[in-house]
């Protein structure tokens, strides 16, 4: 969880002439630095509005403009939430073509290799002090779903460690497309690291790589982190190759076993 230095919210008290604006720039401000993603829940009117310093009838006036304007949703009975932002990165169709596409994946890595080293190195220069205690929370989890050997916490802790990353940019047009990427991971389309754990053994390789890119993010060296996070993704890609090749020579071993059996 992050540390945001001492304050309890994100959201500020608000002292404008035009109150309902002033909130609705707050909010979308703070989606724009995505601060506010795709399906958080805001929190109930009662606290937005002793936070912000606003009446309740101001506060529901400036969320039915954001809901206008498309940016959240309100749900009867749940609350208000921040709309779907970045959409379908593909379609169902198309998802489920390049889930028959080796090839795919590797473009997928490709496009992750030249994102991911430019947000390390915009990281290791911009990274506050929250950023960096969010990455050694995700750190420690890691450590810890690798000595449980917990595949499913590993995972998560994975692309949460990459996705903190990104938000270290500070680049708000990285953060959100990057959201869509690490949709897509989740979904298990394009990463599947319980395949890559066992081609790295024990999986404490891919622990050290993600902790070197931390470290160096963490003492600002942005040469050191674009090299660590080139490296850790350019192991990844070999990792699979090897993995595919060898499950190549293994159907051909079994092919030509079923004629000596004849």
């Amino acid at each position: 969880m992050d540390h945001t230095s001492e304050l309890t919210s994100p959201f500020e008290p608000v002292f404008n002439e035009s109150i309902p604006n002033a909130v609705v720039e707050q909010i979308e401000t703070m989606i724009i630095d995505g601060i506010l993603k795709e399906g958080m829940k805001l929190p109930s009117e009662r606290e937005l509005a002793e936070t912000m310093n606003v009446s309740r009838p101001k506060l529901r006036e400036a969320l039915q403009m954001l809901e206008d304007r498309d940016l959240v949703t309100v749900r009867r009975g749940e609350g208000t939430f921040i709309a779907p932002l970045i959409g379908r990165a593909m379609s169902p169709a198309l998802l489920a073509l390049y889930s028959r596409h080796n090839r795919a994946f590797y473009d997928y890595l490709e496009y992750r290799r030249a994102q991911e080293t430019f947000a390390a190195r915009l990281a290791a220069e911009r990274a506050t002090q929250s950023d960096r205690d969010r990455l050694r929370d995700i750190l420690a989890r890691m450590q810890t779903a690798w000595e449980a050997d917990d595949f499913e916490a590993s995972q998560a802790a994975d692309i949460n460690f990459h996705a903190a990353i990104v938000d270290a940019s500070q680049n708000t047009t990285l953060i959100h497309m990057m959201a869509s990427i690490y949709d897509l991971t989740k979904q298990g389309l394009f990463y599947n690291r319980k395949f890559l754990r066992t081609l790295d053994g024990t999986g404490r390789a891919l622990l050290s790589q993600h902790e070197s890119i931390a470290d160096a993010i963490f003492r600002g060296n942005s040469e050191e982190a674009e090299q660590a996070a080139l490296f850790h993704l350019d192991y990844v890609e070999q990792c699979f190759r090897k993995g595919q090749a060898q499950e190549q020579r293994e159907r051909l071993a079994a092919k030509r076993r079923t004629f000596d059996l004849r």
